[in-house]
């Protein structure tokens, strides 16, 4: 399961400092802007989630994610993302988002489900590092949080966490289970993107 862990957190990484890097573009940051956007995006959430966990967080101990938005940062650069113009609305960003959303979700929850958290904990931790480096971003950025506003956003990291909780308590949480519910929740986010699914507004 550890190398589990460690193969989602790599992609969420991946997928957020893109989605992140696009985001600071659009907003036409300077380099540091960008770079910080990227930054938050990318390891906000697993800061927070681990600051909870009292642990050192995983960005700070551990070269694997800093090494790897280097990485991203440097390659999203050379190819010229940044001439993208509404990237938001860019097939890239959806998808580069969404990855990163479902990975951050699994990552908490594992984390939770191994701290031995109960239902709450578990839905709580996996919600904050799937979402809590985006509402960095945005309140930074002087923009309402995506997670308030959008598309079925934050629902997803609540479905992925229900859903890994109860594969737990049934003793049935394993590769090929965390491999399906990771797809489940690819599909219906990209489903609800552009299907342009809401929760109801209270009017």
């Amino acid at each position: 399961m550890h190398n589990f862990f460690v193969i989602a957190d790599i992609i969420g990484i991946i997928a957020f400092t893109i989605s992140g890097f696009l985001v600071g573009i659009r907003h036409k940051l300077d380099l540091l802007g960008v770079g910080i956007s990227a930054v938050l995006t990318a390891l906000g959430g697993g800061i927070v989630r681990d600051t909870i966990l009292g642990r050192t967080p995983f960005a700070f101990s551990e070269y694997y994610p800093v090494m790897t938005l280097i990485f991203v940062l440097f390659f999203a650069s050379l190819f010229k993302l940044l001439r993208h113009d509404s990237v938001e609305k860019k097939g890239i960003f959806v998808f580069s988002d969404t990855i990163g959303l479902v990975a951050f979700s699994v990552t908490g929850a594992l984390l939770g489900i191994d701290a031995n958290y109960n239902f709450f904990g578990v839905i709580s931790l996996s919600f904050i590092t799937a979402i809590g480096g985006s509402m960095l971003r945005d309140i930074l950025i002087n923009q309402v949080p995506i997670i308030l506003i959008s598309d079925f956003y934050g629902s997803i990291a609540l479905i992925v966490s229900l859903l890994l909780y109860l594969l737990h308590v049934s003793a049935i949480l394993n590769s090929s289970s965390l491999i399906a519910v990771s797809f489940f929740a690819i599909i219906l986010r990209l489903v609800a993107y552009y299907k342009q699914w809401h929760l109801p507004n209270i009017k």
